[in-house]
């Protein structure tokens, strides 16, 4: 019974992969915003800035993982 709830939560697919990081990537900007109105000027548009990044480096990793499960 776990091991079939478990499985939702495995991406297999790059299309599930790409639909994930877009989740991230909202989630991301909505926060980067958020940092803006807390912390106006250099800072809030640093904080702003490291958060995309951080999606961009978890989503590659997510892609590469999913190409290399495939290829196993």
């Amino acid at each position: 019974m776990w091991t079939r709830f478990s499985r939702l939560f495995i991406i297999k697919t790059k299309f599930e992969a790409f639909l994930v990081i877009y989740g991230l990537g909202l989630g991301a900007v909505e926060r980067g915003m958020h940092y803006l109105q807390q912390y106006p000027g250099y800072g809030g548009w640093m904080l702003f800035a490291a958060c995309p990044i951080a999606v961009f480096m978890a989503g590659g990793r997510i892609i590469d993982s999913v190409d290399h499960a495939r290829n196993r």
